[in-house]
């Protein structure tokens, strides 16, 4: 189960290879804002990397020139407006998207679904065109609706695969090992909690029962740090006063888990990472659980495992919210003109 697998990290500081498997074209779409530019230093600073395309609507050509000048391998190309958006996706086997408008203070996530849906839209009809067997991760919020929306889009294309779909929910996993670290004195690197669900509010639900190493609370705190877990985000926006949302560390979670992707997709064993996906697990179409990732994408969904009662109670709490998120984002794509 996940819990047993360890995580993986992102390691700034492994040594540069030049295998041939590690010749991967990874594509930043939104790479000139808060989330993309750290993102995509991240990703240049990876041996996983060949090429880096970057895409914006503005000063992408400045953040790849800034970019080209690091010392390693990665080749970078910055390709700004809609006209070049088809170039920077050719020959791209992944492709990150955290294009958008961030969360403002008194913003749910869900306020900033007429903007984004439309982004993602666009970008999801992009990626079908040009390289429609990349493994497409979504970090555009509201990824309750998001990843729906460019499920229904590819289905649109007659491109669709479920395993090459990604809703990144890994800063909620990245925040439940934080948080519990510091509670319990622990080393954030070696603490391990799976957090499925969705990624809003009470859809985020941190499996603390089976985290790694095992971890015991009383009940009144076990409840404060799942409430903690899953405003985490807004905690955020407030302490950034109107300047943004979750920036670096949603970077940092976003290059974790295309990190896990591209070593899976390497032929490495036994990688697990958590993701929003299409799913049979519960009731809800799309669900976040531990996932195996292979060659191919998602090799094997490992579901929930066993639940307490407060989880179990916590899963039932969001499957309304998750279900009209999911309407709501295949309805957009349906009343599209």
């Amino acid at each position: 189960m996940f819990s047993r697998i360890a995580r993986p990290a992102v390691n700034l500081t492994r040594s540069l290879s030049t295998s041939s498997q590690n010749n991967a074209k990874v594509a930043v779409l939104g790479a000139s804002g808060g989330i993309g530019q750290p993102l995509s230093l991240l990703l240049k600073n990876s041996p996983l990397v060949s090429h880096l395309s970057l895409y914006d609507i503005a000063h992408t050509p400045g953040v790849a020139a800034d970019l080209s000048h690091i010392e390693t391998r990665a080749q970078v190309t910055g390709h700004m407006g809609p006209d070049q958006l088809g170039a920077a996706l050719k020959g791209c086997e992944v492709v990150v998207i955290p294009a958008g408008v961030p969360r403002k203070p008194g913003m749910t996530r869900d306020d900033l679904f007429n903007t984004n849906a439309t982004i993602v839209a666009t970008l999801a009809d992009a990626c079908a065109r040009n390289c429609p067997e990349a493994m497409i991760c979504i970090i555009s919020n509201p990824v309750n609706s998001t990843v729906p929306i460019t499920s229904e889009v590819m289905k649109k294309h007659g491109v669709y695969n479920p395993n090459r779909v990604f809703g990144v929910t890994t800063l909620d996993i990245v925040r439940a090992n934080a948080f519990i670290a510091e509670l319990k004195g622990l080393d954030p690197a070696r603490v391990n909690v799976p957090v499925v669900g969705g990624h809003a509010g009470k859809t985020i639900i941190p499996l603390i029962s089976q985290c790694t190493p095992k971890v015991e609370f009383p009940q009144d705190q076990l409840s404060a740090l799942t409430g903690r877990i899953q405003e985490a985000g807004t905690e955020v926006v407030k302490a950034k006063a109107g300047a943004g949302s979750a920036t670096l560390s949603m970077a940092y979670a976003g290059a974790r888990f295309t990190f896990s992707l591209l070593d899976a997709m390497n032929g490495k064993e036994g990688v697990v990472e958590c993701a929003y996906v299409r799913s049979e697990e519960t009731e809800c179409k799309y669900f976040s659980t531990p996932l195996l990732l292979g060659k191919n994408g998602i090799e094997k969904n490992l579901g929930l495992g066993k639940l307490t009662a407060f989880e179990e109670k916590l899963v039932a709490d969001a499957t309304g919210e998750l279900k009209a998120s999911i309407k709501k984002g295949e309805d957009f794509i349906q009343n599209m003109k």
